[in-house]
């Protein structure tokens, strides 16, 4: 049944990532076909949101630990050898550019410029990949200001260029070790309480600045309550409370755990009235289930209806979009090849539209059913998302509507094909193992 009078949030884009692909595109046919794909209206998911890594610059470091190559960032920050000095240098990083050009002629309309670390030069370790030890800042305090301008100057540098910076967000994953003897890809520890005096300082100075973008943080790894103080102590700062309009989080190990999910989401809900949480990072972790079948589809469609109703996320953002992870990849050949996942992603980026307000599902479904269901509406339609991961097919009654509609679907042999036109029909089986989208036009 679906209560229209019933209201949630109003939801605003989706979103993916350039890391850690977008540098090793090579040729600006492949950047064309692999943007097009994403951020095409007519052509592809119809993505809204570019995020861009502001590299911390491993690509340049002599001493680099960081064993993938493809995780070696080349930063714009650069050492001078006859001066000394650090410069930058806007020339470089062209592959990722480049790829983030070409989402922009294809439909990205906010590109949020996110760092791992800081730039190599300003840690304690002279590495971007982490500390020395685990679990210890690797910035010193001493250099908080210049990370700030550092991050700021590239921001304000790609502004006037004409890119649409929507906003930049300098700390990414905070709790988590990031270094020691793990150097798997750049990354920055930090305390709740330092992540707050960093992120202040980014408030403060972009005030004096009148900087025409927002401040995202802190992506936190896990919205769990192991690390839920980041979050009070984000809130309890007056600055960052005044300054902030969202928290942003990413879902990964909350995968199966929706019940932890609807606790937190309801919390956050009740103590932060105002604020909205965004999930900008997800992909499976750790990567079980085979690319190319639709369980990797089921799997993240199920984690994206969960974030959608239980966090009632106003975005939500994957990662690496071109990955064997990711929604695409390319083959020996270097053929773009599409995975189940990139089907899932479209049953909801291609229907429900920026603008659109969340509506209530009410069914009698279990925790432990196959069955997840969102449901968006605006003036004129209604997208109702319905996931079955049953063996079987599941009948079900689809009330509260009435106009004509299209159904969509992904199985085993549909890839978001369109199965069904005309006057709606409560009554619609939903095979096993499938993602159905039913638009409905009132």
């Amino acid at each position: 049944m679906i209560d229209t009078a019933t209201k949630y949030q109003t939801f605003e884009e989706f979103g993916t990532s350039s890391c850690w692909w977008a540098q090793t595109v090579n040729t600006a046919e492949e950047a064309d076909e692999i943007a097009k794909r994403l951020y095409s209206e007519e052509e592809g998911l119809g993505l809204k949101i570019f995020r861009y890594n502001i590299g911390g610059g491993e690509a340049d470091n002599p001493e680099c630990r960081i064993w993938d190559v493809t995780r070696r960032t080349e930063s714009f920050y650069v050492l001078n050898k006859e001066t000394g000095e650090y410069e930058y240098d806007f020339t470089r990083d062209a592959n990722a550019r480049r790829v983030m050009d070409y989402a922009v002629k294809y439909g990205a309309e906010k590109i949020i410029l996110f760092c791992n670390s800081p730039h190599f030069s300003m840690t304690k370790s002279g590495h971007a990949s982490g500390g020395l030890e685990q679990y210890s800042s690797n910035l010193p305090r001493e250099n908080y200001m210049a990370f700030v301008d550092y991050v700021l100057t590239i921001a304000d540098w790609f502004v006037e260029q004409g890119y649409p910076i929507y906003a930049v967000s300098p700390i990414n994953e905070p709790m988590w070790s990031w270094g020691g003897e793990w150097v798997g890809q750049e990354g920055c520890h930090y305390t709740a309480d330092e992540t707050v005096e960093l992120l202040e300082m980014f408030a403060v100075e972009m005030q004096k600045r009148n900087s025409p973008y927002k401040l995202n943080g802190p992506e936190s790894g896990e919205m769990s309550w192991a690390y839920y103080e980041y979050v009070e102590k984000f809130f309890a700062s007056e600055i960052l409370t005044d300054f902030c309009g969202t928290y942003s989080g990413h879902s990964y190990w909350m995968d199966t755990k929706s019940e932890e999910k609807e606790e937190i989401g309801k919390d956050f809900k009740k103590k932060y009235r105002d604020k909205k949480y965004e999930m900008s990072e997800w992909c499976e972790l750790p990567l079980t289930l085979d690319s190319t079948t639709i369980d990797s589809g089921i799997y993240m469609a199920q984690v994206i209806v969960d974030d959608l109703t239980k966090m009632n996320a106003v975005s939500w953002q994957s990662w690496t979009a071109v990955n064997g992870d990711g929604l695409l990849d390319r083959n020996a050949e270097g053929e773009l090849i599409t995975y189940n996942r990139y089907y899932a992603f479209k049953h909801f980026t291609s229907f429900i539209k920026p603008g659109m307000v969340r509506i209530r599902t009410i069914d009698n479904f279990k925790e432990e059913s196959s069955l997840k269901t969102v449901a968006f509406k605006d003036k004129d339609t209604i997208v109702v998302v319905i996931v079955n991961s049953a063996e079987a097919d599941e009948n079900i009654k689809l009330g509260g509507m009435l106009g004509n509609a299209e159904i969509y679907l992904t199985d085993s042999t549909h890839n978001c094909k369109k199965v069904y036109e005309g006057e709606f029909e409560p009554n619609i089986t939903v095979p096993a193992k499938s993602i159905m989208t039913v638009c409905i036009t009132l």
